[in-house]
């Protein structure tokens, strides 16, 4: 019986150690203490909810709004997620073990065992190790925002601390299976002020000065929302950003082609995978090589879907290269028409060789794989500031264009209205001409065309009897009839004229408007009229009325087309005859 209850306690104790094992911290607190322990089946949330930390095949803190990861902890060396754990001991030592590892990854170790530790994942992202005081202060021991993984949030530092040596930069991953540095880095040049990206070494982007809180070749969209933070002395060199809008956290993230984007890829801060070296200073670009003689400005590697023959390839399986090392010997060799990687995390290099379009196939429709094209676009490398250049440019062209198109017609119209004007000034010359030639001549009274023209009401067509080939004529019959033709002179006259020459004039334009030819008197016979004081024997008949195309018949209960007829209406007949 003694036996069987020493095997249940020593049963019980092997459960105890096995479930003690696995036993991890809150996944809603926010800290580790001495002695707690982090697997991949937990995380750590900061107390506003914005970040968590979890441990897979690397350490990650990712933002709670969409996963994406800000930060690494162990970039060097992946682990086995399944048997990894983060710890904080009793000596304050933070580290990371696994069974896949030799040795433990030390993320910090004190000189001297501590005690009293604690590490905290804070609202800003920062995972911090401190010392705790029995005073109740506080001494920072660690912190992951000294080693920055490719991804610059707020209050994040870019510079170098003067007292250590230490030196705050983004780095790229190597490929998508890989948080290794990779090819590109973001980081800040205290001399001349301003951020800058390097390609293995070499400057291949500038920010430009900082002026009125802007970067000179940063689009405004990726910068009108921050807030930048400036310290230089003898302690640090340092850049960082905060949000204007405490609600949004702004991010800036650089990929391994090169391309410095915001806020989860929305746009870009910079473009250095458009940066070729040969360019000087278009959107920030660097000048590092010259441009081969095989290539031409205006050459870039477009990303395509493409079938390949595969018979001129070489191959580059170094898994410790990527893009932009591919990219870059591509471009250097001549012989090179484009570039994709081997592997699937995105290392490695293929390096294709045609001699025309007919060895590859472009169709989006069928299986194909992605391919590094190298096209001509035209002076695409100038992307962002030559972009804004044209964006000015364009405006100012348009307006010119605009202008020079309304003075053109401002011209057009003004010569036309001086040729109006000038042909007008001859009419009235032959008119004054003429009515001083009768004056002379034959004594007679010629009205100015000013009279004439407000007699008529500017030949108005409610005063108009009708149109024939010699002009309006307007009604004057029943007026003259009854006797009544003092109404037809202009009021302006005042009563000063003579009712006899009135009368005359009247009587002649009658005439002048008879229905047939034969009965309308001659230039020679209105001379004469006009200048004799005798009677006029002719007497004008009533005017015909011209009635367009339809004419009324008698005969026919509706209107029939009737081509050039002209009606005289009377109260009880309609008598018909046909124009000559």
């Amino acid at each position: 019986m003694r036996l069987i209850l020493h095997k249940l306690v020593l049963a019980f104790m092997l459960l105890w150690l096995w479930f003690s094992s696995f036993i991890h911290v809150d996944a809603a607190d926010d800290s580790l203490k001495p002695g707690d322990t982090l697997n991949s089946s937990s995380q750590l949330y900061s107390k506003s909810r914005t970040y968590y930390l979890q441990l897979f095949n690397y350490l990650e803190i990712s933002s709670v709004y969409d996963d994406t990861v800000v930060w690494v902890g162990n970039r060097e060396q992946s682990v086995n997620q399944s048997t990894a754990d983060l710890s904080l001991n009793f000596s304050g030592v933070l580290k990371i073990e696994s069974e896949s590892l030799k040795k433990p990854i030390i993320l910090y170790s004190p000189p001297q065992p501590i005690n009293n530790t604690v590490a905290t994942l804070l609202d800003t992202g920062n995972f911090v190790l401190q010392h705790l005081h029995s005073n109740g202060t506080n001494t920072l021991l660690w912190q992951s925002f000294d080693y920055p993984f490719a991804t610059l949030i707020p209050t994040m530092k870019l510079g170098v601390n003067h007292k250590t040596g230490h030196r705050w930069l983004l780095y790229t991953q190597l490929t998508y299976g890989s948080a290794a540095p990779g090819a590109f880095s973001l980081e800040w040049e205290p001399r001349g002020q301003e951020l800058m990206i390097r390609r293995r070494g070499k400057v291949c982007w500038k920010s430009g000065k900082l002026r009125n809180n802007r970067f000179e070749h940063i689009p405004e969209e990726a910068q009108g929302v921050l807030k930048y933070s400036i310290v230089s002395n003898g302690d640090e060199d340092t850049f960082s950003f905060t949000s204007t809008n405490e609600n949004i956290t702004h991010f800036w993230s650089l990929s391994g082609t090169g391309r410095l984007s915001y806020n989860y890829e929305e746009g870009y801060v910079a473009r250095a995978d458009l940066c070729y070296g040969y360019n000087n200073t278009e959107g920030g670009c660097q000048r590092w090589q010259d441009i081969p003689k095989c290539r031409i400005p205006g050459d870039v590697f477009t990303k395509k879907s493409l079938r390949s023959n595969y018979q001129n390839v070489t191959f580059d399986n170094d898994k410790n290269i990527s893009y932009s090392d591919c990219e870059a010997a591509c471009w250097s060799d001549c012989n090179c028409n484009g570039f994709t990687e081997i592997y699937d995390d995105g290392s490695g290099c293929i390096f294709y060789q045609w001699n025309s379009s007919k060895d590859y196939i472009v169709d989006a429709t069928v299986s194909g794989e992605d391919i590094y094209l190298l096209e001509n676009k035209g002076n695409i490398i100038a992307h962002r500031h030559g972009t804004k250049r044209w964006i000015w440019i364009s405006p100012v062209i348009a307006t010119s264009l605009l202008i020079l198109c309304a003075s053109i017609l401002c011209l057009a119209i003004k010569k036309r209205k001086h040729v109006l004007q000038e042909k007008k000034r001859k009419e009235m010359s032959l008119i004054e001409d003429f009515g001083n030639d009768l004056n002379k001549k034959h004594g007679l009274k010629v009205l100015d065309y000013t009279l004439v023209v407000a007699a008529t009401n500017e030949f108005s067509s409610d005063n108009k009897l009708g149109q024939g080939g010699f002009g309006p004529v307007y009604k004057v019959w029943e007026l003259w009839k009854d006797d009544k033709y003092f109404e037809l002179v202009d009021p302006s006259l005042n009563e000063v004229f003579d009712h006899e020459e009135v009368q005359r004039c009247i009587h002649i334009g009658l005439l002048c408007v008879e229905h047939y030819a034969n009965d309308r008197p001659t230039m020679s016979d209105i001379i004469s009229i006009l200048t004799s004081k005798s009677p006029i024997v002719s007497l004008p008949l009533k005017p015909a009325f011209y009635i367009q195309r339809y004419m009324y018949n008698e005969n026919l209960s509706s209107l029939e087309l009737c081509t050039g007829s002209t009606v005289e209406i009377t109260s009880s007949t309609i008598e018909m005859t046909t124009s000559t």
